[in-house]
């Protein structure tokens, strides 16, 4: 009977004199890789795995040797960096600087395991690192692990199978009714007026408004569009694409942030001519005296400066678009058009974040509902029906 052999570069497989097995496959650096194992199947497994990778286009030399540093150093510029906004890769890069590749990145990539992660993320918890910080080195590690997954580096992801820290979500504190009519009292006449009454008429994230174009937005129609954000990056302006894909949107603007606006556009052509050729022209609603684009921390100072002035709570910026969620959702606005305002990309995420105007709303249904039933106070209190004796 004539013995099956392999075809070039399929590798071999054969048992030593020392009683264990033994397979061999050409590297694409020319040089063999050399597996051992107790039994013909084991080193079979092996051999199928390498020739997987070899068809996937994956190198098969010095795998086993790879480090979590090394996969998560190059994971990190050449499949993170393409595919996500600049803050965010600057985001990702610090995590794996600072605290993945100090403590994980020396062991072997096929060697991290489920056990070694968990105590990573339980040794960061109990050295006073914020539970969302842990949550977030999870969420970087676990996506690389499933790029690494996929690529038939590792047999599994172990960040997934291990557990983050509980976080505990702090409620949201947004303005009521009453001070956010206080709040627009007392920007009225500030030169970024029209900057806080958008950001709180319609929600806009900081990025979205400081990126906002005067070509975006229609005061005839009362329209305004989302279509870039601006970042800061590495001492440098960039407009980058939105969030998600449901953050580009046209939104309805109220009369109290198009009146805003107007104001401001007259203003800031003041400014314009006021700063002759100082005047730095990116087509931006939202820019310095001289036409340049603002800092977001600077906005947020001064954001602050006008709470405390007015005698109200401390809010960051991005509470603005907290508080315009809450009164819309307050005055009755059906959660998908809340949805659709904000840029959210379900409907979940805007019922979750705002859970805490739900009590209320239930009690006004429950009202009405007993209106479009006709049940009269008196006959809830009697037990009696209309109608039947």
């Amino acid at each position: 009977m004539a013995r099956h052999r392999r075809g070039r570069n399929e590798g071999t497989v054969r048992q030593r004199e020392d009683g264990r097995w033994e397979a061999r496959l050409k590297g694409e650096d020319g040089k063999y890789k050399v597996h051992y194992a107790r039994t013909r199947a084991e080193v079979q497994d092996w051999l199928i795995d390498k020739l997987k990778a070899r068809k996937d286009g994956l190198p098969i030399s010095g795998s086993e040797r790879q480090t979590v540093g090394q996969f998560l150093t190059h994971w990190l510029e050449h499949s993170a960096r393409p595919t996500i906004r600049p803050s965010t890769y600057r985001g990702y890069e610090e995590k794996i600087r600072v605290h993945l590749n100090p403590a994980l990145g020396k062991v072997r990539l096929r060697q991290l395991t489920p056990q070694i992660v968990q105590a990573f993320f339980n040794e960061k918890h109990q050295a006073g690192l914020a539970p969302r910080t842990v949550y977030q080195l999870r969420a970087v590690l676990r996506s690389a692990l499933n790029d690494g997954l996929r690529w038939g580096l590792v047999a599994r992801n172990a960040a997934a199978l291990a557990e983050g820290p509980r976080i505990v979500h702090e409620e949201i504190q947004p303005l009521s009714p009453h001070e956010a009519k206080t709040l627009l009292d007392v920007i009225s006449g500030d030169r970024l007026e029209a900057l806080y009454s958008v950001a709180l008429a319609v929600g806009l994230r900081q990025g979205e408004a400081l990126g906002l174009h005067w070509d975006d937005v229609d005061l005839e129609a009362g329209t305004l569009r989302v279509r870039t954000t601006l970042q800061h990056v590495n001492g440098e302006w960039r407009f980058v694409e939105p969030k998600t894909s449901r953050s580009r949107r046209t939104i309805a603007l109220p009369d109290v942030a198009a009146v805003a606006l107007r104001a401001h556009k007259d203003r800031q052509e003041f400014e314009r001519r006021s700063a002759g050729t100082a005047w730095q022209d990116a087509g931006l609603v939202f820019t310095t005296p001289t036409g340049e684009p603002l800092r977001g921390t600077n906005v947020t100072k001064g954001f602050q400066k006008l709470l405390k002035e007015a005698g109200l709570p401390r809010q960051r910026f991005h509470d603005l678009r907290h508080g315009c969620a809450s009164l819309l959702l307050a005055q009755g606005v059906h959660p998908r058009v809340v949805m659709e305002t904000l840029g959210h990309s379900t409907i979940s995420l805007t019922m979750n974040t705002y859970s805490h105007v739900m009590p209320e709303l239930q009690r006004e249904a429950a009202a009405k509902m007993d209106a479009a039933l006709g049940r009269s106070d008196s006959s809830a209190e009697t037990g009696t029906h209309p109608g039947r004796r």
